[in-house]
């Protein structure tokens, strides 16, 4: 849905205010915890310009990083709750994050385990990607209540304890309410490394908790860096449910569209998520080399709200 932008700076200002971070938190346990989440941050989800109704908020803890956007869907429960609860459907959401080069599914002591590489954003070689070993669980799925996580133990660079968490749950006018929570541990290679990006290539880029006004300030750092990762996963959820209903053929190149234009339309430095154009991804789905991905890369173009140099 189209946001104006003054619209969506009056939502911006919202996400500092102590409402906003007091209904931040963690999984719950029943629908009824969800909603009343939802009906403490009601007040804060006038839209954004990802066009969908959103508030990020992030928490630097010790050695850990959470960012959770909280959200609602124009969709049915019921629709979301299918689309979502199946492994393979999310190998086709996590593929679309930037950085990421492949995801499949395949079979684990624990379940359904999604291996991703992620990489740089431009086109590299796979064998350079660093593996990820999601393991995939749904914990809930009843009328009222959806509960999936992704937990990796370790990932690039020192990094470790990986969880992807969605919650969701039905709302009165036939939406959905979504908390999606990104969180990862930082050991001592990863703070240094981290620290070397953020001061060189990530050094202008910011976040979405807004600081200040005249003019508006966004929280940057490592913060900055973890809502921007968990914006990229809400914006593939919302490019995969958009891409539903459409043909099977034609879901990979709308998904790609609505992902990069979603992108686009995000404030300042936070959509510098990369070079111009729209990078490929190596390969998806069981692991196979799939000649559409970067062919519907290349043909892309420059869709109609797409600024290829977004800063």
């Amino acid at each position: 849905m189209a946001r104006t932008l003054a619209g969506a700076m009056a939502c911006f200002a919202l996400l500092a205010a102590p409402g906003a971070q007091a209904a931040a938190g963690g999984e719950v346990r029943s629908a009824q915890m969800l909603r009343a989440r939802y009906v403490a941050l009601e007040p804060l989800l006038p839209g954004g310009p990802a066009r969908q109704p959103w508030v990020v908020q992030s928490i630097q803890s010790g050695a850990g990083l959470r960012g959770d956007i909280h959200a609602v869907l124009d969709y049915p429960f019921a629709e979301v709750s299918t689309s979502l609860n199946s492994p393979q459907n999310w190998c086709d959401i996590v593929i679309l994050h930037i950085n990421t080069k492949r995801c499949a599914v395949v079979p684990g002591a624990r379940g359904a385990v999604l291996q991703v590489h992620m990489g740089q954003k431009t086109r590299e070689d796979l064998s350079r990607a660093n593996r990820l070993d999601f393991v995939w669980k749904v914990t809930s799925a009843d009328a009222d209540l959806l509960t999936v996580t992704l937990e990796a133990d370790s990932g690039p660079m020192g990094t470790r304890d990986y969880r992807i968490l969605l919650q969701a749950t039905p709302l009165p006018g036939g939406g959905t309410f979504i908390h999606l929570s990104y969180t990862y541990g930082v050991g001592l290679a990863g703070k240094l490394a981290m620290q070397t990006y953020l001061a060189t290539v990530a050094r202008n880029k910011v976040g979405f908790t807004r600081l200040g006004d005249n003019p508006p300030r966004f929280i940057g750092g490592v913060r900055g860096l973890v809502e921007r990762n968990t914006m990229r996963y809400y914006l593939a959820i919302v490019a995969f449910m958009e891409a539903s209903r459409l043909a099977p053929e034609r879901r990979l190149e709308a998904r790609l569209r609505s992902w990069f234009c979603r992108r686009g339309a995000l404030p300042r430095a936070a959509a510098r998520d990369g070079p111009a154009g729209i990078p490929g991804h190596e390969a998806r789905g069981s692991g196979r080399a799939l000649t559409p991905v970067g062919r519907a890369h290349r043909n892309l173009g420059q869709p109609a709200g797409v600024r290829r140099d977004a800063q």
